[in-house]
């Protein structure tokens, strides 16, 4: 696949601690002063509005695409007869940000972190892809690619992230 910016999937069985993972990582990459973006794939209908709010109204009379825009926050709400690809997503919306961390899109051919808890499962989701670069979690499932320990610094998890991304941006 091909970004403009920075991809890096976080992936996992449900409950592994992929949300606490992103959130961890958000909060370190803004303190080094990064500007980031997330991500997170459903595979479920979701609504973003409030039914009854104008924006709603706007929606429910047919309209494809309705912004609603603030001093310090905007939002985008669009009709897509399929789900968009990734890096449509991206490369279209989110272009002025330094990286991306997505939840899911575990089929997808992008760099991915595996969370990975003994407890929930003995085996990884992603052990197989060859896009798979670490694992977080509570056990090294020992198959030849860095490990992080979940209760690791989050930021030797960074280090290793930021110094992947500019190994490979040398390569291109």
């Amino acid at each position: 696949m091909k970004f403009k910016v920075p991809v890096i999937s976080i992936v996992g069985r449900s409950n592994s601690g992929k949300t606490t993972l992103i959130v961890k990582l958000v909060k370190e990459l803004k303190s080094r002063g990064y500007k980031v973006a997330t991500m997170k794939h459903s595979h479920h209908c979701f609504e973003l509005d409030t039914e009854g709010k104008d924006s709603w109204l706007h929606t429910q009379a047919g309209a494809d695409a309705v912004v609603v825009a603030s001093q310090n926050m905007m939002g985008i709400m669009r009709r897509s007869p399929k789900e968009l690809p990734l890096t449509e997503i991206i490369n279209t919306y989110l272009q002025d940000v330094d990286i991306i961390i997505v939840e899911g899109y575990k089929t997808e051919a992008m760099p991915k972190i595996e969370v990975f808890r003994s407890e929930i499962s003995a085996e990884l989701v992603c052990k197989d892809d060859k896009n798979l670069i670490a694992v977080v979690g509570d056990k090294n499932p020992g198959i030849g690619i860095p490990f992080f320990h979940i209760n690791d610094k989050v930021s030797t998890i960074i280090d290793f992230l930021l110094n992947f991304n500019a190994r490979r941006a040398e390569s291109i």
